[in-house]
């Protein structure tokens, strides 16, 4: 799914982004993408020895890493050695997509047009930007803002008092009152006299038959995107945050939160309040037990609870009286 959501500079060559370094090829940046996503004219980069696989096999034009992770990347493509990648990456960023780093009104909004979209139902006071895409039988409920080429399929509800921005989402979804979806995530870079924002390039994804209860906050990728799979259900005031990836039939209860990056499989049952640390990977047909910390990977077929996260047997023998 192509991004129409940040616009960047036009024809920047890699070698006036680095002018210090000698590039192989200098070639035009297409987009900044992660490592598995990104392709001949794109930049990427490496920053933690946990996404090597990926690194291995990654087919862009440029990396930006460090010095001790060099050897993994492929010979093909140039390398941007830098001692934060980090920082570098946000730096790069924000000076080829100018306006990513903070989430400015859109500007460009205007009530509903009936011709425009003659099979929707709007409640009061809705507000579209340009090039939205809504599909037939979709219902918008009151005071509910959807900024510019935001795409909705066909036969979702919409309640009031919901923001969508920088999200493609399919049909049958519910978003219930109060969410706010797409919105830039916490990302910054720790500085000594001011802190650098990370820009956030990237989207939020929600695909078929997905409910969102009551005030949830969906932030978008930074570089990567944000998805929720098919059939996942959130209850009320659950937090994802940015590139989090939830497959297909999960269920997640109230105010459980995702830190950036976490993948969590399909079929997975997270109970209330329980945290999921960042860049976690949990497997399919996992269980997480209400008020549980997941601080590190859980594998298929298994079932945790406490904090740290434990096998379900481990913790009732650790908690045995």
């Amino acid at each position: 799914m192509k991004s129409v959501f940040f616009f960047k500079k036009k024809n920047i060559k890699i070698n006036n982004v680095f002018p210090k370094i000698k590039f192989k090829k200098n070639f035009t940046v297409n987009n900044i993408k992660p490592l598995h996503l990104a392709e001949n004219k794109d930049l990427t980069f490496f920053d933690s020895i946990k996404y090597k696989n990926d690194a291995k096999k990654t087919k862009a034009g440029a990396c930006i890493t460090s010095e001790n992770l060099k050897n993994f990347i492929p010979e093909n493509v140039d390398l941007i050695i830098v001692k934060n990648v980090l920082f570098e990456l946000a730096n790069v960023t924000k000076k080829i997509f100018p306006d990513s780093d903070i989430d400015y009104p859109d500007l460009k909004l205007s009530k509903p047009i009936a011709r425009k979209f003659n099979s929707v139902r709007f409640g009061n006071n809705v507000l579209v930007g340009n090039n939205v895409k809504i599909g037939k039988k979709t219902i918008i409920g009151s005071n509910t803002i959807i900024e510019s080429n935001v795409s909705i399929g066909s036969s979702c509800v919409v309640g009031s008092n919901v923001v969508i921005k920088n999200s493609i989402i399919g049909d049958r979804v519910v978003i219930q009152d109060g969410c706010k979806i797409g919105q830039k995530g916490f990302g910054f870079i720790p500085l000594k006299k001011k802190n650098f924002k990370f820009p956030h390039i990237g989207k939020v994804i929600i695909y078929d038959d997905v409910e969102i209860a009551s005030n949830c906050t969906l932030d978008r990728g930074s570089i990567d995107d944000t998805s929720i799979g098919r059939n996942t259900y959130i209850d009320n005031q659950v937090h994802i945050a940015h590139n989090v990836k939830i497959g297909s039939n999960c269920m997640i209860a109230g105010q459980v939160g995702f830190a950036g990056s976490a993948v969590v499989g399909n079929n997975v049952s997270i109970g209330g309040q329980a945290g999921i640390s960042g860049h976690l990977k949990i497997g399919n047909n996992v269980k997480i037990g209400g008020g549980s910390g997941v601080v590190k990977d859980i594998e298929d077929n298994q079932i945790v609870m406490g904090y740290p996260a434990l096998p379900l047997k481990d913790f009732l023998k650790k908690n045995k009286k």
